[in-house]
C-alpha cells in the first residue's frame, strides 16, 4: 500500500470528502492506513461500518486502521474498542490537516471533539479527482434542523456554508482538471447560504457555478429539500439544460400526519406541486425520493398515501 486507502460508506459528501482525506492523510505520512469513513443514518449503516473495519484488518493486515465518519463521530467508544481499529477521528478532525499530522506524530487512539461547537465554512474544496468524468463540490455541512427520525445533526453539526466565490472558484478548478460532471454536494444543501452575510439562496450558487463555468458539460445536485427549493434554483433546474435532468427530494412520507410527526416543513400538497411544476417545465426530469416505511404511529392508509405519490 503507497497511499491511504479511503472505504467510503452511506452519502455523496462521504464520497466527497474521502477524497480530500485521501491526500490529508497521505500529505501527513499516513500511506499504510486504511481509513473507514462511516455512515449512520440507519442501524444497517453502522452495521455494515463495523463489517467493512473487518474485512480491511483481514485484508491488509499490517496497515493501520482509522475510522471517522458520523458513525464514529456519535460513538467513538463502539469503534475505539474493536480490536481492529488503530484510531477514531471525529468529522471536524478529519478534514483537518494538522489532526492527521497529530495522529501520524502522537498515535493518539481517539480524536473526536464537539461537532456541535464547530462553526467554520464547509469549504474542504480539491483541485480534482483523476482521470474520472465526474467530481464532487462539497458547498455545505451540518444541519440544523430537527426531524424526528434523524441522527445526522449530531454527527454533522450545524450547517455552514462555503462561501459563494469559494464555491465558483472550486468549480472552475475542478473544470480546468477536465471534469464534465460536477455534483454540488452537503448534509442540507438547500440550506446553502444561511449563514452567509445575506442570506442568499442555493439559487443564487448554481446560478453563479454556471454563468462563471462555460466549459462545465453538466451540474448535478445531490438529495434536496422541496421545502427550499428558492424561484432562481427552480428556473435553473427547469430551464437550464446544463443542469442534470435529475432530481433526488427528501420526501420521507406522503401522508402530512406521520410528515408532522416526523417534524418535516413541507406537505404531501407540497412535494405534489413541485413535481407538477418541474414536470410541466422539464418533461423529461425523473424524480427520486427518500422515503420511510413503517414511521412510528404509521398505518396501512398512511403508507398508502406514501405509495400513491
Amino acid at each position: 500500500m503507497t497511499e491511504p486507502r479511503i472505504i467510503s460508506l452511506g452519502c455523496r459528501l462521504n464520497l466527497a470528502e474521502g477524497e480530500a482525506m485521501r491526500r490529508l492523510a497521505g500529505g501527513a505520512g499516513q500511506g499504510e492506513t486504511v481509513v473507514v469513513n462511516s455512515c449512520a443514518v440507519t442501524n444497517e449503516a453502522v452495521r455494515q461500518t463495523r463489517q467493512q473495519i473487518r474485512r480491511a484488518r483481514r485484508e491488509n493486515p499490517a496497515a493501520r486502521i482509522v475510522v471517522t465518519g458520523c458513525a464514529a463521530q456519535l460513538d467513538p467508544d463502539a469503534f475505539s474498542t474493536m480490536a481492529e481499529v488503530d484510531a477514531v477521528i471525529g468529522n471536524a478532525e478529519k478534514l483537518d490537516p494538522a489532526a492527521w499530522a497529530a495522529l501520524a506524530e502522537s498515535g493518539a487512539r481517539v480524536a473526536v471533539n464537539d461537532i456541535m461547537a464547530v462553526r467554520e465554512n464547509a469549504a474542504h474544496l480539491i483541485d480534482g479527482y483523476g482521470d474520472r468524468a465526474r467530481a464532487f463540490l462539497q458547498v455545505q455541512n451540518g444541519c440544523d434542523h430537527r426531524c424526528t427520525f434523524c441522527v445526522i445533526p449530531f454527527g454533522r453539526g450545524p450547517s455552514r456554508s462555503a462561501p459563494l466565490e469559494d464555491a465558483v472558484a472550486g468549480a472552475k478548478r475542478l473544470v480546468a482538471a477536465g471534469h464534465k460532471e460536477i455534483v454540488l454536494t452537503g448534509v442540507d444543501m438547500t440550506s446553502w447560504g444561511a449563514d452567509l452575510p445575506g442570506a442568499p439562496r442555493l439559487g443564487r450558487l448554481v446560478a453563479a457555478i454556471l454563468d462563471e463555468t462555460p466549459d462545465l458539460f453538466r451540474l448535478r445536485l445531490s438529495s434536496i429539500d422541496c421545502a427550499e427549493i428558492d424561484d432562481a434554483l427552480f428556473e435553473r433546474l427547469a430551464a437550464d439544460r446544463r443542469v442534470a435532468p435529475h432530481l433526488h427530494l427528501s420526501l420521507q412520507a406522503g401522508s402530512n400526519l406521520i410528515l408532522k410527526r416526523m417534524k418535516r416543513r413541507h406537505t404531501r400538497e407540497d412535494a405534489i406541486a413541485l413535481s407538477k411544476a418541474l414536470r410541466a417545465r422539464r418533461p423529461e426530469i425523473a424524480l427520486g425520493a427518500d422515503l420511510i416505511a413503517g414511521f412510528p404511529t404509521e398505518t396501512e392508509a398512511m403508507f398508502e398515501e406514501t405509495l400513491a405519490l
